[in-house]
């Protein structure tokens, strides 16, 4: 796959993101391709929703599922912001994605490589390819900024008491 068409995607991703980040939610924001067109996107709204499934890459893959009118799929690629989780990566692999492409890793609980990589665990029954790293600068600042804001939130709330 070419590296513009992975960046464009990851553009469309992190619109996403912002989505959720105006919601108050963690900016993670996820689209799903097939054949060079979006067919699911989300992004982050556990907390809005009550939902602790409501991840951006689990609400991309039910859009997707409907689309195709099938939970298999299998000649798709899933773009997101972070890397995603180890229940993402599962629902992921059960659905039988080809490509996972993700922006910025997660050093505490990314399951694509970060922590632990399903993709790679040989016991495991499906292997889509992984690419990391697509846009990780924009990724990462998007949640540094998210998460500094969020501190400077909490540190006037404690002054205001």
């Amino acid at each position: 796959m070419d590296a513009s068409v992975d960046e464009d995607f990851m553009r469309l991703a992190l619109i996403q993101a912002q989505k959720a980040q105006a919601l108050g939610e963690v900016p993670v924001g996820a689209v799903v391709v097939k054949d060079g067109k979006v067919i699911g996107e989300g992004f982050n709204q556990p907390i809005a929703n009550h939902d602790p499934t409501a991840h951006a890459e689990v609400i991309a893959m039910r859009m997707a599922a409907v689309a195709t009118s099938n939970y298999r799929l299998p000649d798709c690629t899933l773009y997101v912001t972070l890397e995603p989780c180890v229940m993402c990566a599962g629902a992921m692999m059960h659905a039988r994605f080809a490509r996972i492409v993700f922006g910025a890793p997660d050093l505490k609980t990314g399951a694509c490589g970060s922590v632990v990589n399903l993709f790679e665990e040989e016991r495991l029954n499906h292997h889509a390819q992984v690419l990391g790293g697509i846009l990780a600068q924009e990724c990462v600042q998007l949640l540094k900024d998210f998460f500094a804001q969020r501190r400077a939130q909490t540190k006037q709330q404690k002054l205001q008491a």
